[in-house]
């Protein structure tokens, strides 16, 4: 099965960041800008939170807030689930199921090395199947 660091190597290793001073609209415009759904939250070379579109649909839309008015810091996720390179793709979809999130940042040691997306895990396991129906369908034919 496929790692975070297959995915990675497919994807790039580019992350987005944003500082916790900055506002919410400035982290929508840089998710847009890049087309992403997430920034990590940086202070101090140091990852201190996520900051998504999901944050903003629930904390800034629903609560009749102004994004231009609010911190990045007032509606982050603080309570960051991340992986390590060397994890397997199914066990990512696993934990994103069971902690309900759709990124994952990537350490390797101390190091943030990468950010993955459910969006990202589906890619990679669909890519995979159809490997091995390929493989099955010319063993099927006799062309191992």
């Amino acid at each position: 099965m496929r790692t975070v660091h297959d995915i990675l190597q497919g994807k790039g290793s580019e992350v987005y960041t944003i500082t916790p001073e900055e506002t919410v609209y400035t982290a929508l415009q840089k998710m847009a800008e890049k087309n992403v759904g997430a920034l990590v939250v940086m202070e101090n070379d140091k990852v201190i939170g996520l900051i998504s579109e999901r944050d903003y649909a629930r904390k800034i839309v629903l609560k009749g807030k102004f994004s231009k008015d609010v911190p990045v810091n007032e509606i982050m996720t603080v309570e960051v689930v991340s992986v390590g390179p060397e994890e397997d793709i199914e066990r990512c979809m696993q934990l994103m199921t069971y902690e309900r999130v759709r990124h994952l940042p990537v350490f390797e040691k101390d190091r943030l090395i990468g950010l993955i997306s459910v969006g990202d895990i589906v890619k990679a396991i669909i890519e995979h199947k159809e490997e091995i129906i390929h493989q099955l369908e010319n063993y099927i034919k006799g062309r191992r």
